[in-house]
């Protein structure tokens, strides 16, 4: 599966931004998906997932409730909409794709789309 993620840029807190993640390669509705992130000096960590048919999503205390994750499946997309930005969401978002999980070491990932957040 090969993954492409867009969507970031410079936004003012409080804003809000949509990042998308189109895969190709492989039937995308076999795939769950998830969003990562990683900060300047920080590791890299969960944000969001969401499963196959999009019944079940899943997100990372430091995001609920303002930030969610969608998917097409028609378009091979995968969505995060992130409202109420805090500086401290300013980090590389990564699209990551696996058959079962993305909690553990997801089969693939895209390159990263700079988010970045002013105070």
């Amino acid at each position: 599966v090969q993954l492409q993620a867009s969507g970031g840029g410079l936004v003012q807190a409080g804003g809000s931004l949509r990042l998308s993640c189109l895969a190709s390669g492989r039937t995308f509705s076999d795939y769950v998906m998830g969003w990562f992130r990683q900060a300047p000096g920080k590791e890299r960590e969960f944000v969001a997932s969401i499963t196959w048919a999009g019944r079940s999503t899943s997100y990372a205390n430091s995001v609920k409730g303002r930030f969610t994750i969608s998917r097409d499946n028609a378009k091979n997309t995968v969505y995060l909409q992130m409202n109420s930005l805090k500086p401290e969401d300013t980090a590389n978002y990564y699209c990551a794709a696996d058959r079962t999980t993305v909690a553990r070491h997801p089969d693939y990932w895209g390159q990263g789309t700079l988010v970045t957040v002013s105070s």
